[in-house]
């Protein structure tokens, strides 16, 4: 059984040596808050402010209301282009759209006839293309609403609510997601750095010869960088809420615990990671690929995972961030009871102790071999 005076003697010397490295200092709590704002205030998936080019042949006064309700909301702004070719605004990306208002536009409304607007639309953003093309829909029966002017009865009128976010803030979504990504990196790198940087002082050769084993040896680092980890992890948190306006609706016992283990898997994975690789560089081409890429692409984070494609999205189940971005989604969005969310919980643990398992099973092979 592992000695619990020699782990925490090993965690204690950890937090000292962390404390007189000013760059792994700054990595563990200024890059993550950087990070955390550079992904809340840059990352966003609803468009907004998209120039369209508006070509009016009709000149009436109804026409004129037309366009200015089309620019009276945030999704629409005029573009620059002035020509008279309807395709130039898109071959030169200065319009996602071109709309041409026909000559007889208004006659037609006031007679009761159907007034038809041709609508030009960049597809090279499929994204962006549906939004126009539903926003502008929406914006034509509105119009037409608002004007009482003639328009087609429907025998049946969804009304929709949105739950949880009624306000559309994208921060709600982006941000938990973020905070995933940024404690589960940097408490990782942070982790593997420790480790490989033993290795490259030699100072690991003195560890071996000492009669400290590898499972004290890995909890002990382990210990130390989780406490590291999980001041970041606060210090992320509060700064998500203080910026984002972030409201805690879910369940803190719950959210506690997955947070405790969702940082223990980052730990014990960059520890793993530092008893296979040598040097520092060799810790960033695996960290960065495996864990940076994995948690932004296969996580949810931004993209469904539902919309991933088989046998790639089964990948997904392997990474933490995914059950983790649910559990901060839950506590901030949706909220959540204590026990409707165990399998989170039950994952991460397995996560972490079959990593901690394999750091220290790599690291006695390594004692063998010396």
């Amino acid at each position: 059984m592992p000695n619990l005076k020699r782990i925490i003697a090993q965690a204690v010397k950890e937090i000292i040596q962390f404390r007189r490295d000013t760059l792994s200092v700054k990595l563990a709590f200024i890059l993550p808050v950087f990070a955390l704002i550079m992904y809340g205030f840059a990352t966003r998936l609803e468009a907004k402010n998209i120039p369209i080019a508006i070509f009016n042949y009709d000149n009436s006064k109804l026409s004129r209301d037309f366009i200015d309700s089309i620019f009276a909301t945030a999704d629409f702004i005029p573009s620059s282009y002035n020509g008279d070719n309807v395709i130039m605004p898109l071959a030169e990306n200065l319009a996602k759209a071109s709309i041409v208002i026909l000559p007889d536009f208004s006659r037609k409304i006031l007679s009761n006839n159907t007034a038809n607007i041709e609508i030009l639309i960049d597809g090279s953003d499929i994204n962006n293309a549906r939004i126009i093309k539903n926003s502008f829909f929406a914006l034509t029966n509105l119009f037409l609403i608002q004007e009482k002017l003639p328009h087609s009865i429907s025998l049946i009128t969804p009304v929709s609510r949105i739950w949880f976010n009624p306000g559309r803030k994208e921060a709600l979504f982006i941000v938990p997601g973020a905070i995933a990504v940024v404690t589960w990196i940097f408490p990782a790198l942070l982790a593997s750095f420790a480790l490989v940087r033993e290795k490259e002082q030699g100072t690991i050769l003195l560890l071996y010869a000492s009669s400290i084993k590898a499972s004290e040896l890995i909890l002990g680092k382990i210990l130390a960088y989780f406490i590291i980890g999980y001041l970041e992890f606060l210090l992320v948190i509060l700064l998500a809420i203080f910026l984002f306006k972030l409201v805690i609706v879910g369940n803190i016992v719950t959210f506690i615990l997955n947070s405790v283990f969702f940082i223990l898997t980052g730990v014990s994975f960059g520890t793993l990671v530092g008893t296979r690789v040598n040097n520092q560089m060799a810790t960033l081409q695996v960290v960065g690929p495996v864990g940076f890429l994995g948690s932004m692409l296969l996580s949810g984070f931004i993209y469904p995972i539902h919309n991933i494609i088989y046998p790639i999205s089964l990948l997904s189940y392997l990474v933490p961030a995914r059950y983790f971005i649910e559990a901060l989604r839950n506590f901030f969005l949706r909220g959540d009871a204590l026990d409707s969310h165990l399998y989170i919980t039950t994952f991460l643990i397995s996560q972490g102790l079959l990593l901690i398992f394999l750091a220290v099973n790599n690291l006695k092979s390594m004692q063998l071999n010396k």
